[in-house]
């Protein structure tokens, strides 16, 4: 596990763009990509360079269930807005939200990712440290699933809707071991909110209880994070 913490996020996020970048030109074509406020400046600055990925593959970690791909709140209207429309990819894979039988759809998804080895998957960590949609209590063995959303995860969610109620309950999401199949995994995570839950991480707190934790045991993870070491953790 590589960690690098940096004054500003500003920092962070030029430097995600930089081991993205040096990925492509490594030979990287797979791509598994990720959603939310973390990801919106990362995908801004990555529009703003001469990349080309109209010879990869991206995959979704997830997609809510109940939204049709041209909500604007679902993960593929997301995607499109922050980065497909201005940087393409050869094809780009999400979960069917409106699929009329989930477990055909998660079968499905997760076939696709096993034909398609991820070469680089990014990552954001949530409060309580679940990863794609993986709650607390996920198993790490997990494949692509139905998850029912856990309230604290609608909660930080409700700011992008016009309320909470409009928030789905459900959504299909990259199972754990799904993610960890991935060659390299970056986990961007930054402000104050995400302290505890990255601490848990970063002192191998390997459970179950806290999804993200699996990641401690990935052969090549890297962690960005604009959070400084406090000075009496180690007291």
């Amino acid at each position: 596990m590589k960690l690098e913490r940096f004054s500003s996020k500003e920092d962070v996020y030029t430097r995600a763009v930089d081991l993205i970048v040096k990925a492509k030109q490594s030979g990287a074509i797979t791509f598994g990509l990720a959603t939310g406020g973390t990801m919106e400046p990362l995908y801004a600055k990555i529009r703003e360079i001469d990349v080309d990925f109209s010879n990869c593959i991206s995959f979704n970690l997830d997609e809510y269930v109940g939204l049709c791909a041209k909500h604007e709140q679902s993960y593929a209207c997301y995607m499109d807005q922050h980065l497909f429309r201005n940087k393409p990819f050869k094809e780009s894979y999400l979960p069917n939200g409106l699929a009329d039988h989930p477990a055909e759809e998660v079968a499905r998804y997760e076939s696709l990712l096993q034909q398609h080895t991820l070469d680089f998957q990014l990552l954001g960590i949530g409060q309580n440290g679940h990863i794609g949609f993986n709650e607390p209590g996920t198993s790490f063995d997990s494949l692509t699933h139905l998850v029912t959303l856990a309230q604290s995860t609608r909660q930080a969610n409700a700011r992008f809707f016009e309320s909470i109620d409009e928030v789905p309950t459900q959504a299909f999401t990259m199972g754990i071991q799904s993610i960890m199949r991935a060659k390299c995994i970056l986990l961007i995570a930054v402000g104050e909110a995400k302290r505890d839950v990255l601490e848990r991480v970063l002192a191998s707190e390997y459970t179950e209880d806290v999804p993200a934790s699996v990641l401690t045991k990935h052969p090549n993870i890297i962690i960005l994070t604009d959070l400084q070491e406090e000075e009496n953790s180690h007291k």
